[in-house]
């Protein structure tokens, strides 16, 4: 069998000495999974397979099956044993809906990873752990809904998270795994309140960057201050990637924006 391997990391790179993972393969040609009883399962190019090496559940591929293994840290999923247990052999079509997104977003971070900077690279691989937590939250759906409490108890949660958000925007490093860590929740339970409001983290954080620099534009009119410097200061590391998604949020660019104002 035909493997690469890449490893997402959320957060700066740490030492990683006694760091456990979850592997997902994503095949890159049509290949056949093994079952732990024997069974053959087809999958075509661009599917997803979760896969544990150390679980009885996990499968294998035949030996002349393509694919390349992602490593993520557990601790970004906030699995119990028996999620880990249950994770293990899923697969995901990556010809239709999330399953799809996920692995064409996965196989675009490794065919253009040479072509972004270092800061870029880790926004990318910030998101693609935000698009792994939501596909796992599809494949488990018997979790205990209560995980997320009464509306109202997952309300007052969302109201404090946001206001710790809006209060640590210009942190370059704020991250689903450090606004969790803050407010004492999981990862998990930080994405899944999030998804009961109709948006992801990472969404609502950029929006509300977008919006503070683009309210300080248009105090900054005939280029007093540059483009570059309003966007680092609300923590975007990349002016390049904040060019894009203002424009692609507003229409226009940071500079035409400042121009108009």
């Amino acid at each position: 069998m035909t493997t690469i391997s890449w490893q997402i990391q959320a957060v700066s790179p740490l030492s990683l000495g006694n760091e456990e993972f979850v592997h997902l393969a994503l095949t890159v040609a049509d290949s056949v999974l093994i079952t732990r009883d024997g069974d053959e399962i087809p999958l075509k190019a661009g599917d997803l397979v979760f896969c544990d090496p150390g679980r009885p559940r996990s499968p294998r591929f035949a030996d002349d099956g393509q694919v390349t293994v992602f490593r993520l840290p557990h601790r970004c999923l906030e699995l119990s044993e028996a999620d880990r247990d249950r994770l293990a052999g899923m697969t995901s079509s990556g010809g239709d809906g999330l399953g799809a997104l996920v692995s064409g977003f996965l196989a675009g971070l490794v065919t253009g990873a040479q072509c972004h900077r270092p800061k870029v690279l880790h926004q990318l691989t910030r998101t693609a752990v935000d698009l792994l937590v939501l596909l796992v939250m599809e494949l488990l759906p018997t979790e205990r809904e209560d995980l997320s409490g009464t509306t109202a108890t997952r309300s007052e949660m969302l109201a404090r998270v946001q206001n710790y958000i809006q209060n640590h925007l210009a942190d370059p490093d704020l991250s689903p795994q450090s606004i969790a860590r803050a407010n004492h929740i999981s990862v998990r339970y930080l994405h899944r309140i999030f998804q009961h409001d109709g948006t992801t983290v990472s969404q609502w954080l950029r929006q509300r960057r977008l919006e503070s620099c683009r309210r300080d534009l248009a105090r900054t009119p005939n280029r007093r201050i540059t483009v570059s410097a309003v966007a680092n200061r609300w923590g975007f590391t990349s002016a390049s990637h904040f060019s894009r998604v203002f424009r692609d949020e507003y229409g226009m660019s940071p500079s035409e924006w400042q121009d108009l104002s």
